[in-house]
C-alpha cells in the first residue's frame, strides 16, 4: 500500500489555488466563469524589467547562483530598504528567495520548533497555517471584525503570547483584506513587544505598493524592536512579476543566515535571470507604479459601489492590495432549489454555480462570515461579475 508522509496528510490544499484550479476546469469544458479568485495583478511586467532580463541572457547570466542571491541584488535591496521603508539592512541580513512564499517557509523552519506557538491574526493569508504546521508549530489565531477593519490591536496580541510563544505573523497591507495598519498602530503593537523581548514578529509586506492611503510603514522602523522583526517583500505584486518567483527577507543576520542554510539544501539561489529583472524593479522609483495603483484604485471604489447596492451586503473600505472581503453572513440561513447558505463555502458553491462567477471563501483565511473578492482585472469584467453576483443572490428566500 503506498502511502505519503504524515506532514502531507496533516496540510491542507490552498484553496485559493483550488478555486482557481476548478475556474480552469469549468472555462475549458466550455462555461463562461468569470475568475475573481487568485491574486494576481492583470498587468504586464514594465517593459524596462524585461529589458533587464533580456540582458542577462544575452550577458550568459546562466549558471548556479549565490544561495542567498546576486551580491549586486541585495545590494539594490539594501537601498530599496532605504529608500521606501527607512530601513538599514546590510545585503549580509537579506536572503533572496524563490517567491515571498519560500522567504516565509525558510523563517518558520529557521525559529520554531515542535511545539512552539505561533500567533496568527485572522483573517490570514491561507498558507500562513500550513507553513507553521511543516515547522510543527502550534498556530494561535486571534480574530478581528469587519467593524475594526479586520486589524488586531497589540492589547489583543499580547493576551494571546504564553511561555510557548515565539512567533506572529501578519501582512499589511493585507491579503485577504486589504487593510492597511497605520503608524500608530504599529507603535503600540511595537511597545507591547519591548516588553517581550523573545517575541518575534514577520511583517509581510508583500503589496506595500499597492496602497490607497499614503506611505506605507513598516513595522521594523522603530529601532527598539527592529531585531525582533523579520520584513518580507518580493517584486510580485507591486511590479506584476507573479512567475518571475522572487522574494527576500530583510533581518537580524543570524536570521539570515539561518534562512540562508536551509535554501541551500532546498532550492539553492533563484533563478538568475529573475534576479537582474528583480535588480531593475527594485532600483527603480516606485512612482513607475503609480498608473497601476491609480487603476487598482479606481476598480475598489467601483467594486465596492457595486456591491453597496447589493441588500444584506456588509463591506467595508480596504485601504491596499487588491481585495474586498465582504461581510455575507446575512444570506446564511436562506435557501435555493432545496440548497441551504449555511457558511462561506456554501455561498462561494453558489455562486459559482448560479452566477457563474469565482470566488473564495472565507473559511480559508479564518473568517467564515466573509469572502474574498479580488479586483485585479478589467472594469467591465467586474461590472459584470457583480452583476451576476446580485442577480443570483436575488434568488435566496430566507
Amino acid at each position: 500500500m503506498i502511502q505519503v508522509a504524515d506532514r502531507i496528510n496533516n496540510l491542507s490544499e490552498s484553496q485559493t489555488l483550488a478555486m482557481a484550479r476548478r475556474s480552469r476546469e469549468l472555462q475549458q469544458a466550455g462555461i463562461d466563469i468569470i475568475s475573481l479568485s487568485l491574486g494576481e495583478p492583470d498587468f504586464n511586467t514594465p517593459d524596462f524589467v524585461k529589458e533587464a532580463a533580456n540582458q542577462a541572457i544575452a550577458d550568459n547570466f546562466s549558471h548556479y547562483t549565490p544561495v542567498n542571491g546576486f551580491q549586486d541584488l541585495r545590494e539594490a535591496l539594501s537601498v530599496k530598504f532605504e529608500r521606501d521603508n527607512q530601513l538599514a539592512y546590510s545585503a549580509d541580513e537579506i536572503v533572496v528567495s524563490t517567491g515571498a512564499k519560500q522567504s516565509i517557509t525558510n523563517v518558520m523552519l529557521s525559529l520554531v520548533n515542535a511545539g512552539d506557538e505561533v500567533i496568527v491574526p485572522a483573517p490570514y493569508w491561507v498558507s500562513y497555517i500550513e507553513m507553521i504546521k511543516m515547522a510543527e508549530g502550534v498556530p494561535v489565531i486571534v480574530q478581528s471584525g469587519i467593524e475594526n477593519d479586520f486589524k488586531v490591536t497589540a492589547a489583543q496580541i499580547e493576551a494571546a503570547i504564553t511561555d510557548k510563544t515565539k512567533l506572529m505573523i501578519f501582512s499589511t497591507p493585507c491579503n485577504p483584506t486589504g487593510s492597511v495598519y497605520s503608524k500608530n498602530e504599529l507603535v503600540s503593537i511595537a511597545k507591547m513587544m519591548e516588553k517581550h523581548p523573545n517575541f518575534y514578529v514577520i511583517c509581510d509586506e508583500i503589496y506595500e505598493h499597492i496602497n490607497f492611503v499614503g506611505n506605507h510603514e513598516s513595522l521594523a522602523q522603530f529601532d527598539a524592536i527592529k531585531d525582533q522583526v523579520i520584513t518580507v517583500n518580493g517584486v510580485s505584486k507591486g511590479f506584476a512579476m507573479t512567475g518571475w518567483r522572487i522574494g527576500y527577507i530583510g533581518a537580524p543576520k543570524w536570521i539570515a543566515d539561518a534562512c540562508t542554510k536551509i535554501q541551500g539544501q532546498v532550492t539553492s539561489g533563484t533563478c538568475s535571470i529573475a534576479q537582474k529583472a528583480a535588480k531593475a524593479a527594485v532600483s527603480a522609483s516606485p512612482e513607475v507604479l503609480t498608473d497601476m495603483i491609480v487603476a487598482f484604485k479606481k476598480r475598489r471604489d467601483l467594486v465596492l459601489d457595486l456591491l453597496n447596492e447589493i441588500p444584506g451586503m456588509k463591506t467595508n473600505v480596504p485601504e491596499g492590495a487588491f481585495y474586498v472581503f465582504p461581510d455575507i453572513s446575512n444570506f446564511f440561513g436562506k435557501s435555493f432549489d432545496g440548497k441551504t447558505i449555511n457558511n462561506a463555502s456554501d455561498l462561494s458553491l453558489f455562486l459559482l454555480d448560479e452566477a457563474k462567477v469565482a470566488l473564495v471563501t472565507g473559511e480559508a483565511f479564518g473568517n467564515p462570515d466573509c469572502i474574498r473578492i479580488s479586483y485585479a482585472t478589467s472594469e467591465t469584467i467586474l461590472t459584470e461579475a457583480v452583476k451576476r453576483i446580485k442577480e443570483a443572490l436575488s434568488k435566496l428566500t430566507a
